[in-house]
C-alpha cells in the first residue's frame, strides 16, 4: 500500500482492544496538548495543560484527509491522536461527516477528565465505541498518576462516567492502566468499575517505549483476577493487555506519523 504523509489520519494500527483501527487525531497541535500529564505517555510531557475545549482542527481538513484514503479494510475509525480528542469542540461535527462518508464504526479513546459536561456525553453517544480510562480512585492517586489540568477532580470523572453509562447504549470500556504507582489499589478500582457498570474493563500496562517501567505479567494476572472475581458476576467482561490475544495484519498509510502517534521514534 502506498504511503502519504497525513496530517491529521494516522494508521492502520492493530489494537489489542479495537482491532484494525485507523487513527484521527482532532487535537492536532505542534505542542502536545491534553487535560492530564501522564507519567506513562508514550508521547511525552504535555506542554499545554489544559481542560478548556476548543477547535483545533477544522472538520473540512479532517473530511479532506478522509476523502483522500486509499482502499484500506479496518473495523474502526478512532479519535485519539496526540491529547484528550474530547477537548475538540467540533467532535461531534467530525464524526457525523465521518459517517456520511465512511461505512466503519467509530470509537473515541478518552482519558474521561470531560465527561462531566453534558455536551461531551451527547458528542460521545455519536459514536459507537467508547473507550474511557480510569486509572485513581482519590484525590491523591488522581494528581499523582494522572497530572490533571486545574479544576479536573475525580469526583467529576466518576459521576460523569456513571452518567454517561446511563445515556450510552453502544459499546462501553474502562480502561485502567496499571503502573508501579496504583497496582496496590486494584480492589478499590474494580470497585468503582462495578459502580459504573461498562460492558468491559480493559486491564493494561505501558508496554510502549516510556518514562515508567511496565508490570510484569504475573503482576497484571493479578490484578485481572481481582477484576474477574469482582466484575464478572456483574457481567463486566474483563480484558487484559498480556491475553492472547492475536493481532490483525495492517499496513500503515502514513508510517511516520502512525510511529509519531504511538510513542515511537519516527
Amino acid at each position: 500500500m502506498r504511503t502519504k504523509e497525513f496530517k491529521y489520519i494516522y494508521g492502520p494500527v492493530s489494537s489489542w482492544r479495537i482491532g484494525s483501527s485507523l487513527g484521527i487525531d482532532p487535537v492536532a497541535c505542534q505542542a502536545k496538548t491534553c487535560s492530564f500529564d501522564c507519567s506513562y505517555c508514550q508521547i511525552g510531557k504535555t506542554k499545554r495543560l489544559t481542560g478548556c475545549r476548543e477547535e483545533f482542527v477544522s472538520v473540512s481538513d479532517i473530511v479532506d484527509e478522509i476523502n483522500s484514503l486509499p482502499e484500506i479494510n479496518i473495523d474502526y475509525i478512532t479519535f485519539a491522536g496526540t491529547g484528550e480528542p474530547t477537548l475538540a469542540k467540533n467532535l461531534d461535527r467530525m464524526i457525523l461527516a465521518i459517517k456520511t462518508i465512511r461505512k466503519e464504526k467509530i470509537a473515541v479513546i478518552t482519558n474521561s477528565s470531560t465527561m462531566h459536561l453534558k455536551e461531551v456525553r451527547s458528542t460521545l453517544c455519536l459514536s459507537d465505541f467508547v473507550i474511557a480510562k480510569l486509572d485513581a480512585c482519590s484525590e491523591n492517586s488522581l494528581k499523582e498518576i494522572s497530572g490533571p489540568a486545574p479544576g479536573i477532580n475525580i469526583k467529576d470523572i466518576v459521576n460523569g462516567l456513571i452518567d454517561f453509562r446511563a445515556e450510552y447504549t453502544e459499546k462501553f470500556a474502562i480502561q485502567i492502566m496499571f503502573i508501579e504507582k496504583n497496582k496496590g489499589l486494584a480492589k478499590d478500582l474494580a470497585a468503582l468499575v462495578n459502580t459504573i457498570k461498562p460492558n468491559e474493563v480493559q486491564i493494561n500496562t505501558p508496554l510502549r517505549p516510556c518514562a515508567v517501567a511496565p508490570l510484569k505479567q504475573a503482576e497484571i494476572l493479578n490484578i485481572r483476577d481481582e477484576f474477574v472475581k469482582t466484575c464478572t458476576p456483574n457481567g463486566i467482561k474483563v480484558k487484559s493487555v498480556y491475553d492472547h490475544v492475536i493481532k490483525k495484519e495492517v499496513t500503515a498509510i502514513s508510517s511516520a506519523e502512525t510511529l509519531k502517534r504511538r510513542g515511537k521514534p519516527v
